[in-house]
């Protein structure tokens, strides 16, 4: 049994080499930009700043984003990187190894510019809205941390002590799933495995103390495993869980343990959810074998999935129904617009480039990150 296991890993990792050979060697006819860093340590989360710099005379822009650390037994950071925009050059072409993929002078344009210690790994970090300095923080206990970036220096305290600016009480157990109101400033929620939705207020920051009870506590699910804002509407919000439901509530009903509605989404636990930015009655869902589920925020009928298959799929939801012809159908559905294979490991996350169109940034379990 040992021997067989050990054969199938190993020759999932020569079909894993081979089709990453393969998609190295199509970089220059799939993607006007390519990017790939090796992070010191895996993230489990990634997201866009908004903010955007173009410096005077330059022909590139710069971007921010945001990472966490996840490993055990040594210190773990939340971090920021500002990333230059850079084409991939096509001419790179190593003679010796029979493929493009010179990446040399676009990774080294990925650089750390904020680092702060963290309390335990990071499991998901996510910015306010109305300020992107707040980034909200999730950790392996029941803990739940707030920072202002804008407080800490740019290099971590070698003590490794954490400092957070709020801390956030209500939950019991660790989770995953965060959302910020897009529409109310400082209205946080959580999702966990203790079977609640917590809702927290940071607006309301206590005179004394840096401690935040949750304002609210939802419950009906089994273990919760994300949450997610409607993007048009500032008290209604979805989440998801192990029970395979999908429930949909609104804050301003004082039963906190009834969803105004609650459907059975799936035939497997449900991981993720996402609101369409342009249409109020649309979402999507992603079940056990989708991880991260995401809407473009510049096109309604663009969306983004990644799972444990190694891939990030991009669909065009207009083509759905679509006359195919059978060699086309061999390639997928007709809404399947496009599949990036470039990641060797699972995706733990992606994220949409608020400010430039059709840019993602996806990081996998093994410290590889991809724009």
């Amino acid at each position: 049994m040992v021997d067989k296991e050990a054969f199938d890993d190993t020759e999932e990792e020569c079909v894993i080499n081979k089709e990453y050979k393969i998609w190295k060697n199509n970089i220059p006819f799939l993607y006007d930009l390519v990017m790939t860093h090796a992070l010191e340590w895996p993230s489990l989360t990634a997201q866009w700043l908004p903010d955007v710099t173009r410096p005077e005379g330059k022909d590139f822009t710069i971007h921010l984003f945001v990472l966490g650390t996840h490993i055990l037994d040594e210190q773990n950071h939340l971090v920021q990187l500002p990333t230059d925009d850079a084409q991939f050059d096509a001419s790179h072409y190593n003679s010796e190894k029979g493929e493009f993929g010179d990446f040399g002078s676009v990774s080294g344009k990925i650089e750390i510019e904020i680092k702060i210690n963290h309390k335990g790994e990071v499991n998901r970090a996510r910015y306010m809205p109305q300020n992107p300095y707040i980034i909200a923080t999730k950790t392996p206990s029941s803990d739940y941390l707030v920072f202002d970036y804008t407080k800490h220096p740019s290099k971590s305290d070698p003590s490794g002590e954490c400092n957070p600016d709020l801390g956030l009480h209500g939950h019991q157990k660790e989770g995953y799933g965060l959302s910020w109101n897009p529409n109310l400033s400082g209205h946080l929620l959580s999702a966990s495995d203790d079977h609640t939705i917590c809702l927290w207020n940071i607006s309301a920051i206590p005179k004394e103390g840096k401690i935040v009870d949750a304002k609210t506590i939802f419950t009906g699910h089994t273990a919760v495993v994300d949450v997610f804002w409607h993007l048009l509407h500032e008290t209604l919000f979805g989440s998801v869980a192990d029970g395979q439901k999908l429930m949909i509530w609104d804050t301003s009903s004082i039963n906190t343990s009834k969803p105004s509605h609650s459907v059975d989404a799936h035939t497997a636990e449900v991981n993720c959810l996402s609101f369409n930015p342009c249409s109020e009655f649309i979402l999507a869902t992603g079940s056990a074998d989708k991880k991260v589920v995401q809407w473009s925020p510049h096109n309604e009928t663009i969306l983004a999935s990644s799972g444990t298959d190694r891939r990030l799929n991009v669909w065009d939801l207009s083509k759905i129904g679509e006359e195919q012809s059978p060699e086309d159908s061999e390639d997928g559905p007709p809404e399947l617009l496009f599949i990036h294979g470039g990641h060797t490991a699972k995706i733990s996350d992606f994220s949409w480039n608020p400010s430039e169109p059709w840019v993602i940034c996806s990081v996998s379990e093994d410290n590889i990150m991809q724009v």
